[in-house]
């Protein structure tokens, strides 16, 4: 599992789903960039289990907390540490799949990777390893819109389902 990505802008990911928090170092972005912090929890909560039925029921508050590398709201040039807490892990809830890999998770795949198993929701392997990317992207996106520029994104086909990219209004 690879914890960091890009080149000139990174971010390196840290965490587990059943540990205290999940988090992430921004590094290179630009000094000066305003960092909107309800823009970043918009994005955040975009993310968030249980707002659906095909879902996990959780409710997860996730909230992030930037820890470093802004200052009055605004960028420094250093790098960015944020942290969202993990706050409705409940172990235990797994203790009856400590020896069964569940369908559908990457439990088995990370096992022989790495040559251990956290049996409580995944570890590192969870989706909640998605809040730091959703985050980085969030700071990202930021930067960009300084320059004018928007990232938009859509499902056009799920399956044999699909939209008619024609009847599509990108805003």
């Amino acid at each position: 599992m690879r914890n960091t990505f890009g080149h000139i802008f990174t971010l390196t990911t840290f965490g587990e789903s059943h540990g205290a928090g999940i988090g992430g170092v921004v590094d290179g972005m630009p000094a000066g960039i305003a960092v909107d912090i309800d823009f970043i929890q918009a994005e955040l909560d975009r993310r968030r289990p249980g707002q659906s039925s095909i879902t996990t029921g959780r409710q997860e508050g996730d909230r992030v907390e930037i820890l470093s590398g802004v200052f009055e709201g605004k960028t420094t040039g250093c790098p960015i540490g944020f942290l969202v807490r993990n706050s409705n892990q409940r172990s235990g809830d797994y203790e009856n799949v400590r020896e069964v890999y569940r369908p559908s998770h990457a439990d088995y795949t990370y096992t022989q990777k790495y040559g251990l198993r956290d049996h409580r929701g995944g570890g590192r392997s969870s989706a909640r390893e998605t809040i730091s990317r959703c985050v980085g992207g969030a700071l990202a996106k930021l930067a960009l819109r300084q320059l004018g520029i928007s990232v938009t994104a859509y499902t056009s086909q799920v399956g044999n389902i699909s939209i008619d990219r024609n009847t599509i209004s990108l805003k």
